[in-house]
């Protein structure tokens, strides 16, 4: 399912990770060259992508909701 990027927060291990309009997060790490988002690192970077959709394998999975610890 597609969804909308809301808002992100750093995990336990300093990754930055996007939390989605539905309620699940998902990784947005930029880890050169595997995983290519320089947006990620910058305030404004990762201001400019609220809104814009990922597709959401915990939700074409049904499963609930994640919480922040």
């Amino acid at each position: 399912m597609i969804q909308a990027m809301i808002g992100f927060h750093l995990d336990e291990e300093n990754d930055w990770v996007a939390e989605l309009q539905c309620g699940h997060f998902q990784h947005v790490r930029h880890k050169p060259p595997f995983i290519n988002r320089p947006w990620v690192v910058t305030p404004e970077g990762r201001a400019s992508m609220l809104g814009v959709t990922l597709k959401c394998k915990k939700c074409d999975l049904g499963e609930p909701a994640d919480t922040l610890n």
